[in-house]
Order: C-alpha cells, then structure tokens, then sequence
C-alpha cells in the first residue's frame, strides 16, 4: 500500500500500524516525532497535485478538517479517498478499525489497549461545568457534537456550551468570564495555550486545566493513555 493522510492523528495511527505504508502527510502531522515522508502542504490546503504525484493507492482524511473541493479533486485525478467521520469516542474507534483495515492492516493491539482504557473508567463521583476555548483573538470554544466534549463528558466534565446551534462558536471573552464554570479547560492546541498565555484573561482563582491537545483531540495511539493524562491535568486544576 502507499497511503497519503491528510490528517495528523491518522498520520500517527497508520504510521505505528502499518509502518512503511505512508508515502505522504500533511505539514501538521508531527507525529510519530521521526516520521519521514512527502509532505503535501496543511490540512486545509493540500497541494493536490503534489499528493497525486506521489501515486497513492488511498488518501485517508476527515469531513472536518479537510475541504471538500480539495477531495473532490483528488477523486477527478483517480485518487481513492476514504473520509472519516469522527464526533464521539466509539465513532473514532470504529473509524481507526475501518482506516487501518483499508491500509491491510488488522486490529492493532493499541487500539484495543485504548477500548480497554476508557471502559474502565470510574464513574465520576461530582461533575464540573466546563468552557473549553480551542481560540483566542477571537475566543473559541468548543460548542455542540464534538469529539473532545465526548471525551470530556466521559472524565465528568460538561461542556458548557454543549448545546450551543454552533459546533465551534465565537464566544466574548467577557461571556466567558461571567459564566458560571467550575474549570476553564486549556489545551495546547489548535491554539496553543501557556500557564502565561489564557489562564490570565480569566478571574483571579479560576481553576484552568491546561491540557494536552493531542490527548484531547486527536483519535489514534494517544487514546491509550489519554484517560490518565487527562484526568491529572483537570485533578490539578481543581485540587
């Protein structure tokens, strides 16, 4: 197989599986931290005709973070392009099992390692109300059907804008400041939060989890230890 992702937690998940496979990944795909491939441009911009250079037998990719026409243009050129569709956990999981199977590739034993780690969570004793800003200048949070909400939800944190018409709504700072939120929660990425760069456009004594984005956002062999990582940012936050 010669396989192309377009997106950075595929990337990591074929390149651990099948390694050898990738012949081509985006900018953005970071991981894993050696990773030596054709890189085709960003998630959002592609540079199409360089990926079809590269012969692939399947492009994997996202309906989220990747444009449509840019798909649809790979699929003119002859491409096959698997789209995955990734809003909770048990989707990402039936997702990674149907990419891998389309690389050749059975079920890897980190995928099961994830299954096992997240079933065997404890029920949360108290739930928080959470916002979660994934932006700055302007504020972003995470609002309705989204993954990393999910995998919040299930560590007993409540998306306070769960229910929010917008999946990632502009928010003022000031909404989110006069919310009532046991925690405010930080992750490193898209935007990249710091201890000095978010926490201080809050009120003084605001529980802040900075958080890893990779173990919160991303589907693939970060979902291992993704419950325990997570869970001792927000512990530390609101000790």
């Amino acid at each position: 197989m010669r396989v192309v992702s377009l997106v950075p937690s595929l990337t990591e998940a074929i390149a651990v599986t099948v390694p050898g496979a990738l012949v081509g990944a985006t900018d953005w795909c970071s991981h894993p931290a050696d990773l030596d491939v054709r890189r085709v441009g960003g998630t959002k911009n592609p540079d199409v005709p360089r990926v079809v250079a590269l012969a692939p037998d399947l492009v994997v990719a996202n309906e989220e973070e990747n444009r449509a026409p840019d798909l649809a243009a790979l699929r003119a050129a002859g491409v096959e392009v698997l789209v995955t569709e990734v809003r909770t956990l048990d989707q990402a999981f039936r997702e990674l099992t149907r990419v891998l199977a389309a690389c050749g590739a059975g079920r890897p034993r980190w995928l099961e390692e994830a299954e096992e780690a997240w079933a065997a969570l404890p029920c949360p004793s108290a739930r928080l109300r959470a916002a979660v800003p994934i932006w700055r200048r302007p504020w972003m949070v995470l609002g309705s059907d989204t993954f990393a909400a999910d995998l919040l939800a299930r560590l007993g944190v409540d998306n306070a804008y769960a229910g929010h018409a917008e999946r990632y709504p502009r928010v003022p700072i000031e909404e989110l400041r006069a919310a009532d939120l046991d925690v405010v929660v930080l992750p490193d990425e898209p935007y990249r939060f710091t201890r000095d760069d978010g926490p201080e456009a809050f009120p003084p004594g605001t529980p802040t989890a900075l958080v890893s984005g990779r173990h919160l956002t991303w589907y693939g062999p970060s979902l291992a230890e993704a419950p325990a990582v997570l869970s001792a940012a927000l512990r530390a936050a609101v000790r």
